[in-house]
């Protein structure tokens, strides 16, 4: 069994292959996420004048939205400069992971935004306040443009990565709010109905509900080690203990060590005529071609004759969710020497 640690997996060792991307393609989606980032500050400055002036609760909370689109891209560059650190030291599985820390914190500021506009909103529809619908269609529709361009900057870096997820769904989020408010804008200019306001305001609210709800959601399964979403470990234990000469899998965890890193590790028994080593390589290049799972810790063993039986060694109730054992007496069967 392989006793490399992931910083030595990091630097390309031994059996190993490099997790970090290129520092050039960090530093790309940094620019892509900078340039969005001037927009929304540029913006959101001009935003909260017009809604002071104008008494219009939707721009306001657009604006108060884009404050945290801004904090989430700033965060975004920094979680990315961050995450590129190798593995050193007690943290052997290097940085990765401070992007499911700041999609979390995004997800998080989402939510209680959503709260304070929702209360709000509700406020507002019971005494509603007079909103001048003309400056707010304009300073919406500039508003939308001035997304429409942050979105385009944003999604050009990786969008695998829940950290640069998070800091997209901000400016998206804001860029249906901004419709909604133009909305609201025109049907107050029509029928002077300043309700309309708080209505768009409360579907804002709703749409950052979703996309943090969504955002937390990720992230935690992320620091609760569940399967990458679309990743089934039974089947995955399946596909393994297909491979000629597998009689048995056992142990078999599935997590994500961040940045859409799927890692997996599990214990596979070998029937006594095969080579443990190929029955691993084999078993590797099953997981790297069916699942794009690289980072695979094996442990492969000969269950000889005379020895105590499986359930001795590893009890059914430590199998794990992967389990996957084939009948002994069927397998011995089709065996045969590598």
């Amino acid at each position: 069994m392989s006793t490399h640690t992931h910083a030595e997996h990091a630097r390309g060792g031994a059996g190993g292959h490099v997790h970090v991307s290129a520092g050039s393609s960090a530093q790309a989606d940094r620019r892509w996420l900078a340039g969005a980032l001037a927009l929304i500050l540029a913006f959101m400055a001009g935003e909260i004048v017009v809604g002071l002036l104008t008494g219009s609760l939707a721009l306001l909370a657009d604006a108060g939205h884009m404050l945290t689109d801004a904090a989430a891209l700033a965060l975004a560059i920094a979680a990315s400069k961050v995450a590129q650190r190798p593995a050193r030291g007690s943290f052997t599985y290097g940085f990765t992971r401070i992007d499911a820390i700041s999609a979390q914190a995004n997800g998080i500021t989402l939510l209680l935004l959503a709260l304070w506009f929702g209360i709000q909103a509700i406020r507002r529809l019971f005494s509603p306040e007079q909103v001048h619908g003309g400056p707010v269609v304009v300073v919406a529709l500039v508003g939308v443009l001035v997304n429409v361009l942050a979105v385009w900057l944003a999604s050009r870096a990786d969008r695998a990565s829940l950290n640069v997820r998070g800091a997209l769904a901000h400016i998206v989020n804001d860029l249906w709010a901004f419709l909604a408010t133009a909305i609201a804008g025109v049907v107050i200019l029509i029928t002077d109905w300043s309700r309309a306001d708080a209505v768009a305001s409360l579907i804002i609210a709703a749409l950052m509900t979703y996309s943090g709800a969504g955002l937390v959601r990720a992230s935690g399964r992320v620091f609760l080690e569940a399967a990458p979403e679309g990743v089934d470990p039974k089947e995955i234990g399946a596909a393994m203990a297909a491979v000629p000469g597998v009689t048995e899998i056992h142990d078999l965890h599935v997590w994500d060590l961040g940045s859409a890193e799927p890692a997996l590790s599990a214990h596979i028994v070998v029937s006594p005529a095969y080579d443990c080593h190929h029955v691993a390589a084999q078993v590797r290049q099953v997981l790297v071609a069916d699942y794009a799972i690289s980072h695979a810790t094996l442990q492969a063993d000969h269950r000889h004759l005379g020895q105590p039986p499986e359930e001795a060694d590893c009890p059914a109730i430590s199998h794990g969710p992967g389990y996957s054992g084939l009948d002994r007496a069927a397998q011995a069967s089709t065996d045969s020497p590598v």
